[in-house]
């Protein structure tokens, strides 16, 4: 009998070096690596609400040696990653730094909205808008970009035509904004959600209340369409006697495929029991935590591992709505620019805002902020979405 780990197997001696390498990486983002890291890589869902390493789903990705790609598999740079976009990481194994904090080595990101079409429709009241035919909530979590939509909400009119970062909500049928933009020079229109309605024969299916044709499409269609599937459709600009047309159609939802840590941040976006759901389309197994309060619609962080197309979760975080609107957002990095008589300064594409009155300073003062300076901040979205009110100023 052999004692120990032998080498002799190759999968073996595969993951020992990932493994190595994964830790060796992990340790260059700052801080040691403990043992809560599985050694094997990792897949991660949601919505970014940092930056420094981008974070996603609670965990810091540094995403400095990361291929980024578009929705439609274009090459992208780190540079074109805001806050507020929906985004796919895989990485390495997850690890701690010094403070405890989740980080990990991101190895790809994408990042897609869930519309792109024009805004038809306002209701300010209810802050609501109409895009593509889908009806948009904005919310207090919904970030605004300041360089195309600097006036927040009431910068917007019809005719504008916009990309809006969403999650999408099954019980309602509505979606979530969690970013939005103003485009110009668009050729096609973009829809992602649920199919219903499908009509093979007459190759057509509804998504949300827009009835969608792809009887021209030369293509592969996706091997799982049917009723209830996620799908990312490209549309030409024009609709075709009330129907749109597809010129691009693909599979909507990014597989974790074997991972063994993944990590999603969504709305439950069809509902068997507590123990068997889906998140933004990726099916979930629940039966080893039996979680209390998942319906169709309600937002869950889910942990676990992957096993072909399903997630096998470890953990089921039922998300309120007042948790969700609340999301503070963070940044990590150097001041770009710093405006004092606005009380203002820029990192990474953000411009974040300080009060004597509501932002604490941790080792300086607001007098100790310059261009180059290295700063951690934590807040909250201002009133209009453009910009991040800091609750929390630390200078490195």
């Amino acid at each position: 009998m052999k004692h120990g780990i032998t080498l002799d197997n190759p999968h073996l001696w595969s993951r020992v070096l990932r493994t190595v390498a994964c830790a060796l990486a992990l340790a260059g983002c700052g801080g040691g690596v403990e043992s809560g890291g599985t050694g094997a890589p990792v897949f991660a869902s949601g919505t970014i609400t940092g930056f420094g390493s981008i974070v996603v789903g609670s965990v810091h990705f540094d995403d400095s040696r990361a291929s980024v790609t578009d929705a439609d598999g274009g090459a992208r740079s780190r540079d074109d990653l805001r806050l507020g976009m929906s985004t796919e990481v895989r990485g390495a194994a997850i690890g701690t730094d010094a403070a405890g904090t989740p980080v990990s080595v991101a190895t790809s990101i994408v990042f897609g909205s869930e519309l792109l079409g024009r805004l038809t429709a306002i209701d300010r009241a209810a802050n609501r808008i109409v895009v593509l035919g889908q009806t948009v909530d904005i919310g207090a979590a919904t970030v605004f970009d300041d360089a195309s939509v600097s006036g927040g909400p009431a910068a917007l009119s019809v005719g504008d035509v916009l990309e809006v970062y969403a999650l999408f909500d099954a019980a309602t049928g509505r979606y979530g904004a969690t970013r939005i933009e103003r485009k110009t020079g668009v050729t096609s229109f973009v829809l992602r959600g649920p199919v219903t309605r499908l009509d093979t024969g007459a190759k057509a299916f509804t998504i949300g209340s827009e009835r969608v044709s792809y009887a021209a499409f030369a293509g592969t269609l996706p091997a799982g369409l049917a009723n209830g599937a996620f799908l990312r459709v490209r549309l030409s600009t024009v609709q075709v006697a009330g129907t749109w047309v597809v010129s691009a159609l693909s599979d909507g939802v990014q597989r974790p495929l074997d991972r063994d840590e993944v990590r999603l941040d969504g709305r439950v976006s069809a509902f068997v029991s507590a123990t068997r759901f889906s998140v933004d389309g990726v099916t979930v197994d629940a039966s080893a935590v039996n979680p209390n309060g998942v319906a169709l619609g309600v937002r869950v962080e889910v942990e676990g591992t992957a096993s072909g197309d399903t997630l096998v979760a470890s953990k089921v975080k039922v998300k309120s709505e007042a948790e969700s609107e609340g999301q503070d957002f963070e940044l990590r990095g150097s001041v770009a620019s710093l405006n004092p008589a606005a009380s203002s300064f820029v990192v990474r594409g953000v411009t974040v805002v300080y009060s004597g009155a509501t932002t604490e300073f941790k080792n300086g003062t607001a007098a100790n902020l310059a261009g180059g300076v290295s700063v951690e901040v934590r807040g909250k979205l201002s009133a209009n979405g453009t910009q991040l009110a800091a609750t929390r100023i630390t200078l490195r």
